[in-house]
């Protein structure tokens, strides 16, 4: 049985990692490159770097911050936030990202998304998925763009069938309505959005204790939960939760 991932998300904002309540309301949690080192050596499995205001600012990602972070570890790095074009993703993969995560450039032109898997491999594109529950949408959810503050047209099923048929390894599926509140992950969304996909899903937006992380596992079959809060203040450590989802049955790396 393949092992589930516990993957710390730092939200980057002018240079330091911050975290809001449904993408607002950000308050600073610290430095990224020592948050990176702390959790490589925590034992997280993956890292997830997010230039979270890029695209509203219409600038290319941190570039100098991704280096340093990838000087600093030694785990997977996924970088997203401003990736646009080819050269992006060039760019951040030269930097010493694994993965790049694509959003807003996705939705815009959904070619970058095969070109991407075409020139680097599928498992190299991420794409980064966030939802708002809208009844008007068939599967009840929306997609949204530019740091979740544009809503689309497009039904979160439908685009997250459509990114993995145009190439996408992976999906970071992010729910708007729960992100921050640390009341627990969307588990009728990450289930319904893993069902519809063969790829990996990265259940995202709303950890907030060790129990919420094992919900998301188990209940929404996810294949790996990102999350913030409840590592970057202190709540809990990624030791505590392998152990407590290890505990509760799920296949983890210790």
């Amino acid at each position: 049985m393949l092992t589930r991932r516990i993957i710390p998300c730092l939200d980057v904002k002018d240079g330091r990692v911050v975290k809001g309540i449904s993408f607002v309301q950000l308050r600073d949690a610290g430095d990224p490159v020592e948050l990176a080192d702390y959790y490589c050596q925590a034992g997280a499995d993956e890292l997830v770097f997010l230039d979270i205001t890029a695209t509203p600012e219409g600038r290319d990602t941190m570039v100098d911050v991704v280096e340093r972070i990838s000087g600093k570890i030694f785990m997977p790095l996924t970088v997203g936030g401003g990736l646009r074009t080819l050269a992006d993703v060039q760019r951040m993969l030269r930097a010493g990202a694994d993965k790049v995560s694509l959003n807003t450039a996705a939705v815009r032109r959904p070619e970058l998304i095969s070109e991407g898997a075409a020139v680097f491999g599928s498992q190299c594109i991420v794409v980064a998925v966030d939802v708002r529950r809208d009844n008007t949408s068939p599967s009840g959810w929306r997609v949204y763009v530019t740091g979740g503050q544009e809503p689309t047209e497009l039904d979160a099923v439908a685009w997250v069938q459509e990114v993995v048929r145009l190439g996408a390894g992976e999906i970071l599926l992010t729910s708007m309505d729960a992100d921050g509140h640390c009341a627990g992950y969307d588990v009728e969304l990450i289930r319904i959005v893993s069902e519809a996909v063969k790829v990996p899903v990265i259940a995202s937006g709303g950890a907030g204790s060790l129990e919420v992380l094992y919900r998301a596992l188990a209940d929404g079959r996810a294949d790996a939960v990102l999350a913030a809060s409840i590592f970057h203040y202190g709540v809990h450590t990624v030791t505590e939760a392998k152990q407590y989802l290890r505990d509760r049955g799920i296949p983890v790396r210790l």
